[in-house]
Formats: structure tokens, C-alpha cells, sequence
């Protein structure tokens, strides 16, 4: 297995942002395509615990979509082979100064393209 081959980066880089993109305009329809459509799926958020695809789709339905702006830091992607991937990120919120927001994802290559299997999204104090 190949660690991180250019081609491949360079189409999870282009996925994950259009993620952020997505994210932080609160586009429910290209977030909602961009996570795989399994029981499998897991997103674990920052107070929710969310299995399954469907549990995922309603609380993107529901989610306000006030705040959600924000700036990345540490952006690490990392591929493995030519159909699975990491992207870890750090995140800050103007609307939560002292915090530091964390999201890790896997990506898989699908039929469709790549898909979000699992997520997780948490926030801590800063650090100095």
C-alpha cells in the first residue's frame, strides 16, 4: 500500500473542501451527498452520538444554520492506497474565543466518488 500518492491527495484535498465549503454555508444537499449512504456510517459530534446515514441526514436537517462560520488550522489529509483516506483538522469559531474545535473524518472511495464513513467532531479549551 502507497501512503499519500499525489493523484490521490489532490482528490480527497478537493472533497474535503468542497465539505467546507458545504459546512459553513449550511448546504444540507452536498453535505448530506458527500456522506456514504450506510447503517455503517458514525458521526460522533459535539453533543450528539449519530449511527447510521438516516440519524446523520435528520440532524443535518435540523441543525440551525447560525454560526457555523470558521477557520481551519492544521489541515493533515492522508491517503492510504488509492480508496481510503483521513482528514484531521483544527477549527476556530469567533463565536467560541478560548476554544479549539477538532474533526477527524475517513473517506472512502465509492462508485459515487468519496464519501464521509466516519466523523468526529469535538471542541476543547485552546491551548497557549
Amino acid at each position: 500500500m502507497e501512503i499519500d500518492l499525489p493523484e490521490i491527495r489532490a482528490e480527497v484535498e478537493a472533497v474535503f473542501a468542497e465539505y467546507e465549503t458545504a459546512l459553513v454555508a449550511n448546504d444540507v444537499e452536498v453535505l448530506d451527498r458527500l456522506f456514504l449512504r450506510a447503517p455503517t456510517t458514525i458521526r460522533y459530534g459535539g453533543g450528539e452520538n449519530l449511527y447510521g446515514y438516516d440519524e446523520i441526514a435528520a440532524f443535518r436537517s435540523a441543525r440551525s444554520s447560525k454560526g457555523l462560520a470558521r477557520r481551519l488550522a492544521r489541515t493533515v489529509i492522508t491517503t492510504y492506497g488509492t480508496d481510503v483516506a483521513t482528514a484531521s483538522t483544527l477549527f476556530y469559531r469567533d463565536s467560541a474565543p478560548g476554544k479549539v474545535g477538532r474533526q477527524m473524518q475517513t473517506w472512502v472511495r465509492t462508485a459515487d466518488g468519496w464519501r464521509v464513513a466516519t466523523a468526529h467532531v469535538s471542541v476543547i479549551d485552546a491551548q497557549p
